[in-house]
C-alpha cells in the first residue's frame, strides 16, 4: 500500500470520437456468420451490456487522440504549455514501437523541452500507473505537476476481427469465443492534469492506492499484430472475468485496510469496464453496493485505458463525484494486473 498527502488531480479533459457504433449495427456485419451458427441477433448487447462503442475517423493515430485530449485539459486548467514539467503517455495503442508515442504528444501539445516524457504500458490498467508514476514523482519533489494523456484506437482491431470472422468458415459457437471480447472494444481519449496541493485545497486528492499481481494467468488474453497489418485479440472471456476478480478481491483487502475506506465509507467507484457480468460479479464478490458504481459501458465499451479515468472525469462533469465524498478508481489489466486508488474530495 501507498500513500499521499500533497497529490491534486486538478483537471481532467477527455475527448469522444464522433462516429457511434452500436452492438446491432456489428451484428448485421456478422449476420452470415450468425445464421450459420445459429446465434440469436441481440446476443452482443445482452452478453456484454454495451449498447454502443465510439471510433475515431479513419488512419486517427494514438497520439492524435491523446493531443485532443491533451489540449482539453489544458484549456479547462487555464495552464499554459510550457508549464507542464513531465508528460507520461498510458494508451495500449500505440502510433509504433519506437519512438514513445509521448513524443509526438510532446510536440504536438507544445510542451517544453525541459518536460520529462516516457510511455507507460501495462494494458488496461497503464493511466492508473501514470497516475502512481506522477504522484510518487509529486510526492518526492521531483515535479511540481505533469499531464497523463491517453488515446485508445479501436477501429484496427474490430475491423480486423470482423473480417477474420467472416472469412473462417470453420468457426463454431466454441471456437467463436476467443473473439467475443474484441468486439466490445471501443475509441477515446482522457487526460488529467495533476500538481502538488495548495494550502485550503479545494481539488480531489489522491490519497492512497493498493495494487496486486496474479501473472500465472498472463496467458488469458493475447493481443497484437499478426500477418502485416492484421490485429487481433484472443481472450478467453470466462476464465479473465472469474481471475479479473479474483485479482481485485485481492487488492480489495489490502486497499480496505487503510481506516476510512471500508466499503461504507466509499461514496463512488469508478472501474475498468469489460461488460456487465463482469461488474455484477466484481461488487457482489467484494462486497460493494452496486448503486455507487458509476458506469459509461452501455455507451463507451471498453475503451481500454481509457476506461476508468475517463467515468470519473464524467462523473465529475455531471455532478455524480462532488466535494465532501470520496472515491475509489479500480483498474484491471491483462497480466493479471490490478490497482485501486483512492480519491478524497
Amino acid at each position: 500500500m501507498i500513500h499521499y498527502s500533497n497529490v491534486c488531480f486538478d483537471t481532467f479533459g477527455y475527448e469522444l470520437p464522433s462516429r457511434i457504433l452500436t452492438s446491432d449495427q456489428l451484428e448485421e456485419r456478422l449476420a452470415p456468420v450468425y445464421e450459420r451458427l445459429g446465434l440469436p441477433a441481440g446476443r452482443l448487447e445482452l452478453m456484454s451490456g454495451i449498447r454502443q462503442r465510439r471510433l475515431w475517423p479513419p488512419g486517427t493515430r494514438p497520439s492524435e487522440a491523446a493531443t485532443l485530449a491533451g489540449k482539453r485539459v489544458l484549456e479547462r486548467a487555464g495552464l499554459a504549455a510550457s508549464e507542464v514539467e513531465c508528460l507520461i503517455f498510458t494508451s495500449v495503442s500505440r502510433d509504433m514501437m519506437e519512438p514513445a508515442t509521448a513524443s509526438f504528444v510532446h510536440e504536438k501539445l507544445g510542451l517544453p523541452q525541459e518536460a520529462l516524457i516516457f510511455d507507460i504500458s501495462n494494458a488496461c490498467l497503464g493511466f492508473l500507473d501514470g497516475m502512481v508514476m506522477l504522484a510518487n514523482m509529486i510526492e518526492l519533489g521531483q515535479v511540481k505537476n505533469g499531464l497523463i494523456v491517453s488515446g485508445e484506437t479501436a477501429e484496427e482491431l474490430l475491423e480486423s476481427t470482423l473480417l477474420a470472422l467472416l472469412g473462417d468458415e470453420s468457426l463454431s459457437r466454441k471456437s467463436i469465443k476467443p473473439a467475443f471480447a474484441s468486439l466490445t472494444i471501443g475509441s477515446g481519449a482522457v487526460g488529467l492534469y495533476m500538481r502538488r496541493t495548495r494550502k485550503d485545497e479545494d481539488k480531489p486528492r489522491l490519497v492512497h492506492g493498493a495494487w496486486r499481481a496474479n501473472t500465472a494467468h498472463s496467458d488469458l488474453c493475447h493481443g497484437g499484430q499478426r500477418g502485416g497489418n492484421t490485429t487481433l485479440m484472443a481472450t478467453n472471456s470466462e476464465e479473465l472475468l472469474h481471475r479479473g476478480v479474483e485479482t481485485a478481491q485481492m487488492t480489495w483487502r489490502e486497499f480496505s485496510k487503510k481506516a476510512g475506506w471500508q466499503a461504507d465509507d466509499v461514496d463512488r467507484f469508478f472501474c475498468h469496464q469489460v461488460g456487465s457480468a463482469h461488474a455484477k460479479l466484481l461488487f457482489e464478490q467484494l462486497g460493494l453496493k452496486t448503486e455507487k458504481n458509476f458506469a459509461t459501458l452501455d455507451i463507451l465499451g471498453n475503451v481500454g485505458s481509457v476506461s476508468a479515468p475517463i467515468t470519473m472525469a464524467m462523473a465529475i462533469e455531471q455532478g455524480v463525484f462532488r466535494p465532501g465524498q470520496k472515491g475509489a478508481l479500480l483498474g484491471i489489466g491483462s497480466g493479471i494486473n490490478c490497482m485501486m486508488l483512492g480519491v478524497e474530495w
